[in-house]
């Protein structure tokens, strides 16, 4: 069984029937539960989640993309600062990345209010951390290779990808 296959049909539609992707996979219905399993115990599969349009809600929601710089400390690197900063319940998303600032982080909050006061109370003050640049999210198009907005004609018009 090609575990990149698998992985992709499953990153597209997390809940695709067993049936079905044993079909796509050309793989009996046991195999493929006995490959997921191994691979939730690796945590190459770290979890199955949907992703929500929440404009289309009526739940408040701010996100904030934090560009974050970083002295890196001595046997760590930059580990440790990302651990700090990943145990935090609003980062939802941390990346450390090469260019002008070291750590890409998605905050999600309430308010801006909310965001901002993390910033300013906790990450700011996070040992090693030198400086924030926060830019707050006023739409969102895409999100993980799905479109979330309807274009001119009142469609959405991307291609159906299907296995």
């Amino acid at each position: 069984m090609e575990d990149k296959l698998l992985l992709k049909l499953l990153q597209r539609n997390a809940r695709m029937k067993i049936t079905d992707l044993a079909a796509a996979l050309d793989e009996s219905k046991d195999n493929v539960i006995e490959r997921l399993t191994e691979l939730e115990k690796q945590k190459v599969i770290c979890g199955y989640h949907t992703i929500v349009n929440w404009d289309l809600t009526n739940t408040e929601i701010v996100t904030a993309l934090i560009q974050i710089n970083a002295s890196p400390e001595r046997d760590y690197g930059y580990d440790r600062i990302a651990s700090h900063i990943y145990k935090f319940d609003e980062v939802d998303t941390i990346y450390l990345l090469s260019g002008s600032f070291e750590f890409m982080a998605i905050v999600k909050g309430k308010t801006m209010q909310e965001v901002a006061h993390f910033v300013a109370s906790k990450l700011a003050c996070v040992d090693g951390v030198t400086g924030t640049s926060t830019y707050f999210v006023l739409k969102q198009y895409k999100n993980n290779g799905v479109v979330l907005i309807e274009d001119e004609e009142g469609k959405n018009s991307r291609l159906v990808v299907t296995p």
